[in-house]
């Protein structure tokens, strides 16, 4: 983000610049709209990533602004004073989650949700630069006083039972936990990211659906594990991503999908 500010162009593996077909903005359009130009133009070509190009400024320049980002690239082998870097879109913030009041509180009383898990509404449907952590910290105030007010006025229960595993074991091959997780996020990734379609949810649903069946399958019979629960979980969640984002019939910032794009 920095760096386009700086004046880094951007250009597809051909070489050739391809922001001024998306925006007359070019490189310093909004994050969204550079964020959907990349992933078009990857998945025109079937590439994997883009390039950002400052070979054009002053080395030294480049070396004393961007002094991480330099000896990063360098010790992958990339001199970013004479070299392109390679760059790809990446899940960075999600304008959604769970539905919050202003105490920080969910639906379920008692239930707090802050951070980037939670959904205040601030936002709307874009967030602007480095407003999250501002919102992450008033949030977060909010909802440790409003529980700390709360919780003299409740009873914890201590008799909650052991959970029972009994005729349950521990997964023979972790490989079936971990294969799933990746294929998860590469469904997300792939139909559920940036730019979305009916076409790639329905696909992405069909193939949700076969994760979600043997991993019930494999949960019931296996002691529970941090890793599985986090694989139903993710697929729980990618479940609601994609039924909230197969219900929407209009384009808003950063939810963005082909069959309804924005008015102008």
């Amino acid at each position: 983000e920095a760096m386009r500010g700086y004046g880094a162009l951007l250009r597809n593996l051909r070489g050739e610049r391809f922001m001024g077909k998306y925006d007359r903005r070019m490189e310093l359009a909004p994050r969204d709209v550079v964020a959907r130009a990349i992933d078009s133009e990857m998945k025109a070509y079937g590439d994997d990533h883009v390039f950002l190009d400052v070979t054009h400024k002053d080395p030294e320049e480049t070396r004393r602004h961007f002094p991480n980002i330099y000896r990063k690239c360098l010790s992958l082998g990339i001199d970013i004073t004479k070299d392109y870097i390679p760059v790809a879109p990446a899940a960075h913030y999600l304008c959604g989650g769970i539905a919050v009041d202003t105490n920080g509180e969910s639906s379920i009383r008692h239930l707090y949700a802050v951070g980037e898990c939670s959904r205040t509404g601030l936002h709307g449907g874009n967030r602007l630069a480095s407003n999250s952590l501002i919102e992450a910290v008033v949030y977060a105030d909010a909802a440790a006083r409003h529980a700390r007010e709360a919780i003299s006025h409740i009873e914890l229960r201590k008799d909650v039972p052991q959970w029972n595993d009994e005729g349950t074991s521990h997964p023979e091959e972790m490989v079936l936990i971990t294969q799933s997780i990746r294929e998860v996020n590469q469904i997300m990734g792939a139909y559920v990211g940036i730019v979305r379609s009916n076409l790639r949810l329905d696909r992405a649903w069909n193939r949700l659906d076969i994760l979600y069946e043997e991993t019930e399958k494999l949960f019931k019979c296996s002691k529970a594990s941090r890793e599985i629960c986090e694989l139903r979980n993710m697929i729980n969640v990618g479940y609601l991503i994609m039924r909230q984002a197969r219900e929407r019939r209009e384009s808003r910032g950063l939810h963005f999908t082909l069959d309804y794009p924005p008015v102008k």
